[in-house]
């Protein structure tokens, strides 16, 4: 049986973390050839070379990778079970890491996380990004979840487990100096100033579709992937923008926006994506096993 030496795991760690010996050393203030000669032997009790030298740096082999993930497992449940006993809170806190893409509504977010303190106690953090950047980083396990209103379509589809949180139609919604436009709606919208998505967004090649179909032109006011900007600047009146009713309707409800029409065929669906890990994450598992979250 190998037994681990988690000393010589905290200096991989850092020389991982840093990218070289010299400023892992300064940083654990040893000595160079002190984390040299621990790290061999790390590499000699797991029997795999965990770092190649390219260029005077550093980097992580495959191996290497593999022995990091675990490391900054091991290392951050420690510092978990040190602050919970610390503190004399015996009942773990979970925590839970949610990628989601800019475009998604702010309340689809907020109600998956009211969902997963149903579970219990967890500490949620929630990381902002682009697709490509936060699948990236599930398939490498820095993160649990991400929430996006589209698959993945990077690397391997079976390394990923999908599931769809909801479908709900896509309505315009303006203040109430747009009232008139319920009228011949949705070609009353032609030449209205609209908040649209960016270019690279599902929603946003939807809504071109939908004008280009009716034959409608817009004035396009501002494109901004962030739907609370959106938002924010549609309560000011500066355009109308389109949203999914569930992330519109209590605008409405409050009386700061009305709905204009719902755009016929054009509907938004948010998906819950993971990635299976060797440790798995309790919350997470409780969202990927819901069978539908109400929106």
């Amino acid at each position: 049986m190998i037994w681990l030496n988690y000393q010589h795991l905290r200096y991989f760690q850092m020389v991982a973390q840093e990218g070289s010996i010299a400023r892992a050393a300064e940083k654990l203030s040893l000595g160079q050839s002190a984390i040299s000669i621990q790290i061999r032997q790390l590499e000699d009790q797991l029997q795999h070379v965990l770092f190649q030298r390219r260029n005077r740096r550093l980097f992580l082999t495959q191996a290497g990778q593999v022995a990091l993930e675990y490391a900054n497992q091991i290392f951050s449940l420690g510092d978990e079970l040190t602050e919970v006993l610390q503190e004399g809170a015996f009942v773990r806190r979970v925590h839970l890491e949610i990628g989601v893409l800019d475009s998604v509504p702010k309340a689809a977010v907020q109600h998956l996380t009211d969902t997963a303190r149903e579970w219990g106690p967890c500490t949620i953090t929630v990381l902002e990004g682009t697709g490509d950047y936060l699948f990236r980083e599930l398939l490498a396990h820095r993160i649990d979840l991400v929430v996006s209103d589209y698959q993945p379509d990077v690397g391997d589809l079976r390394r990923f487990a999908i599931r769809s949180l909801g479908r709900q139609p896509v309505s315009v919604f303006g203040t109430r100096d747009f009232k008139d436009l319920m009228e011949d709606f949705p070609q009353s919208l032609q030449g209205e100033p609209f908040l649209l998505p960016t270019l690279h967004s599902k929603r946003r090649h939807d809504l071109d579709h939908f004008f280009r179909s009716n034959k409608l032109t817009v004035d396009v006011v501002m494109e901004t992937q962030d739907t609370s900007v959106q938002k924010l600047m549609g309560l000011r009146g500066d355009g109308l923008f389109a949203l999914p009713d569930f992330a519109g309707n209590p605008m409405v409800k409050e009386r700061k926006l009305i709905k204009i029409g719902t755009l016929e065929g054009v509907h938004e669906e948010l998906f819950l994506v993971s990635s299976p890990r060797t440790i798995s994450n309790p919350v997470a598992d409780h969202l990927m096993g819901k069978a539908q979250l109400e929106f």
